[in-house]
């Protein structure tokens, strides 16, 4: 059984992109690390003040979860909720 959260993590683009969550617009950079084992997420909202950012260690008992500075709930909607929409090369 495939897990949401992880299949929504891994639908966002390595690198930096943009999407929509809750309407507005984000750009999100995602960077893996140690081979593939860990992954940084950091992603802003281009119209506020908003934040989210995760670190997600793939260990062989299972995926660990680390947000940064903020509730794990808030990490998950957002991951769960954006919808990337453009994928490009940062300036």
């Amino acid at each position: 059984m495939t897990d949401p959260f992880r299949a929504a993590l891994d639908r966002i683009p390595d690198g930096y992109s943009e999407g929509l969550y809750e309407g507005r617009r984000w750009r999100v950079e995602k960077t893996r690390h140690s081979g593939g084992r860990s992954l940084k997420l950091f992603a802003r909202d281009l119209g506020g003040q908003d934040f989210v950012s995760l670190n997600l260690y793939h260990l062989a008992h299972g995926d660990l979860l680390k947000p940064c500075e903020m509730p794990e709930a808030k990490v998950r909607a957002f991951v769960l909720g954006f919808m990337p929409a453009l994928a490009r090369s940062r300036p």
